[in-house]
């Protein structure tokens, strides 16, 4: 049966790789969105503290991937979302703890901390504000990007819906930009889109990179707000720039 499928696929398919058996196959899945997981909540534990200790995560990193060796590059952002890392490591370490009885303990502490970031991310654009001497409550924030992976118009479990409801929550205006979505509706709240740009950044009180489409300019958008916070390490290093 494993030849008869090795055959079929490679008809279209450059490469087949053979698993022993459907349960390896489907573990390897699992495994692997696992490791992103755990690895995209280390560095955002280690953005929480590079940033109170002044510390610039984004240059620490480049220069740890300049190791030939031992170090594969992953990076800070608001939040994991998608159909695959959010629910995949969750599965599994559901089934450990059913079937085996106990936790899954790297799962569950990456879920917390990758869980936690919105939040993060909106106690951030509040310090900002502050900075300013504005309160949240009535500010206008405007969310660049909104879907969960760049490029794309998919916005599963995308972590720019629980970071709009904690603004709005927070009595902040929030409205968005993104150029693969005409419509976005945050879990019920129905936010704004906005078409010029170029305006809504001059108007915003903060502006704030959720998603790093291709189509942003990290250089124009720092030129352009007022203030910025960047969680995806676009912008480059000005007055006005924050990044993760």
């Amino acid at each position: 049966m494993h030849a008869q499928a090795a055959d079929f696929y490679g008809k279209f398919v450059d490469t087949v790789v053979e698993a022993r058996g459907t349960r390896e196959a489907e573990t390897a899945k699992l495994l692997e969105n696992t490791y992103r997981h755990v690895n995209i909540a280390l560095v955002n534990e280690m953005a929480k503290f590079c940033h109170e200790l002044g510390i610039d995560l984004w240059d620490v990193i480049a220069m740890a991937k300049t190791k030939p060796f031992g170090f594969q590059a992953f990076y800070p952002g608001p939040g994991v979302g998608g159909h695959c890392i959010p629910i995949d490591p969750n599965y599994l370490s559901y089934n450990v703890r059913a079937k085996l009885g106990y936790p899954f303990r790297f799962v569950e502490l990456a879920q917390e901390i990758n869980g936690s970031m919105p939040t993060y991310v909106a106690q951030r654009i509040q310090n900002i504000l502050n900075e300013d001497a504005k309160a949240v409550s009535g500010a206008k924030v405007l969310l660049l990007g909104v879907t969960y992976k760049p490029d794309i118009a998919d916005q599963r479990e995308s972590p720019a819906v629980p970071l709009a409801k904690r603004l709005r929550s927070l009595g902040a205006e929030v409205q968005f930009h993104d150029p693969h979505v005409e419509r976005w509706t945050a879990e019920g709240l129905n936010l704004d889109r906005v078409a010029d740009l170029d305006a809504a950044l001059a108007a915003a009180d903060v502006a704030v990179v959720v998603q790093g489409h291709a189509e942003y300019d990290g250089e124009k958008i720092a030129a352009s707000a007022r203030r910025v916070l960047d969680t995806r390490g676009m912008a480059p290093h000005a007055g006005s720039v924050e990044h993760l």
